[in-house]
């Protein structure tokens, strides 16, 4: 089933664009309940997609599914075409008989409430090993990889990583993989978009869309660049010239440095941009729907030099513009792709997210930075845009709110028309998102439990603590469904 997100589709121009209108919850995978250290795609997950359709959402969003960095960030990873194997389900290899239960339970979590990262790192791939030894070379992994190259380039990075004792690619000697860990990450990713195939199916019959995430770069240390170094911007010893980040701003004094590689933009151009095709092709066969990460990098790039400690010295260079927004929408076919246009915006970024047709993102806690003309203030939304109160990278609601000045907190009561305390704030605020007139609405899943600044995602800047909050079960069952799904039918969202 291919969904279809708008209206009108036969020219991608905001003119001729109508966004039913309709809302949804920002859930990573990760944070799935269940009892194996770290959400993934067992039962919880079309538990979730219930929950979802009960309460009049329709839409799921995501984060990346690619194998996180060392910090457990999912925007940086070794492929642009993996799948993070924690998430593949030790109950469903169980019942698949390739899991005793013993090894069952063996894997099973020591706490609920955080995604417990080190133990899945040192236990998890053994635990997959045995699964894929009793899998074997079944002629279904093939088949998968025949229409799967990327992927299957991504598996051979990892075995080729694991026979050259984890140093980077540029340092390797060892030219052949170990036959078990080659065998061992070909079922891995076999099995999780297997699974992940099943939970998507599950979630469009029931009418749930899904939103995945694109983050614009990808790690030096990756197959992406590995295996087509020459897309990049390196130097002689393969190594990157600059790097990615973004300046100073709300969130860090010293700017975001990323260190990822920078594309050589003019020569993907005269290929036609293969390989962003490529990935676009991929995110559209996996998802509804993209949010393309940092989407102001098509129009104009930070770049900073390799050498540098901060972001503070980087330069913008000008991006490829149209003429790479073009390829990708050849490539999503009916996909809907979604330009995160924050951060720092200029005429010309606003300019390209028009001519692309793609839906920009609002966020409420943006709102209150400036004056009555912010684009993130609930009442300069239009349809052709995706409304947050936050994304994974701010506060929550509840933290939001109560860590505000009190004179913008105050700003924010009149907004909504709140003349209550704050502790009874947060029904008004929400309720004017969802009467905005913007075609989508997403809500992080902490804000409809109205849960503290303890459970945000992510503090862009720091280097430990994202990434692993998880719910349990038990809390879904606090959330007012009623309320969600009334305000759903009420403001036209369902």
């Amino acid at each position: 089933m291919r969904a279809v997100l708008w209206y009108n589709t036969k020219k991608r121009k905001e003119s001729d664009l109508k966004m039913k209108r309709s809302s949804g919850v920002l859930m990573p995978v990760s944070a799935l309940w269940g009892d194996y250290s770290e959400g993934g795609f067992g039962k919880a997950a079309k538990e979730w997609i219930d929950f979802l359709a009960d309460t009049g959402f329709s839409l799921w969003q995501t984060l990346p599914f690619c194998l996180p960095d060392e910090c457990n960030s999912p925007y940086k990873s070794f492929s642009a075409f993996s799948g993070n194997p924690y998430f593949i389900d030790p109950e469903t290899l169980f019942e698949k008989g390739l899991l005793t239960r013993e090894e069952l339970a063996g894997a099973k979590q020591k706490t609920p409430y955080f995604c417990e990262f080190d133990r899945l790192a040192k236990e998890r791939l053994p635990l997959l090993m045995k699964a894929a030894k009793r899998f074997g070379n079944d002629p279904a992994i093939g088949t998968f990889f025949a229409s799967h190259p990327e992927t299957e380039q991504f598996c051979r990075f990892m075995a080729l990583r694991r026979a050259n004792a984890e140093k980077p690619w540029n340092e390797w000697t060892v030219n052949d993989p170990d036959a078990d860990t080659l065998l061992l990450w070909r079922f891995a990713e076999y099995e999780f978009f297997t699974e992940w195939k099943e939970i998507k199916a599950y979630a469009n019959e029931k009418g749930i869309k899904v939103i995945g995430d694109i983050p614009i770069y990808v790690a030096w240390d990756s197959a992406d660049v590995w295996s087509d170094p020459g897309e990049f911007l390196l130097d002689e010893k393969y190594l990157p010239r600059e790097v990615a980040g973004v300046p100073p701003d709300y969130f860090c004094e010293d700017g975001q440095l990323w260190g990822n590689p920078l594309y050589d933009w003019d020569k993907m151009e005269k290929n036609g941009f293969k390989w962003w095709k490529k990935r676009a092709s991929f995110m559209a066969e996996c998802f509804d729907g993209v949010r393309i990460d940092h989407f102001r990098g098509f129009e104009s790039y930070f770049a900073i030099p390799a050498n540098e400690k901060t972001a503070k010295n980087g330069v913008w260079k000008k991006g490829p513009g149209m003429a790479l927004i073009r390829a990708l929408k050849e490539a999503a076919g009916d996909a809907l792709l979604i330009a995160e246009d924050l951060g720092d915006i200029t005429k010309e970024v606003r300019e390209l997210v028009d001519e692309s047709g793609f839906p920009g993102m609002r966020v409420l806690q943006f709102g209150f930075l400036g004056d009555e003309n912010s684009p993130h203030l609930p009442h300069n939304y239009d349809n052709n845009c995706i409304a947050y109160t936050g994304t994974h990278d701010n506060n929550t609601l509840l933290g939001y709110v109560w860590e505000l000045d009190e004179a913008t907190r105050q700003t924010l009561f009149a907004y909504v028309g709140h003349k209550g305390d704050i502790h009874t704030c947060y029904d008004p605020i929400l309720r004017e998102m969802f009467a905005s007139h913007a075609g989508l609405l997403i809500l992080p899943v902490q804000d409809l439990l109205l849960y503290g600044a303890d459970t945000r995602f992510n503090v862009p800047g720091r280097s430990e603590g994202n990434w692993c909050y998880r719910l349990e079960r038990s809390q879904l069952d606090r959330i007012d469904r009623n309320k969600f799904r009334n305000w759903n039918r009420l403001y036209g969202r369902k």
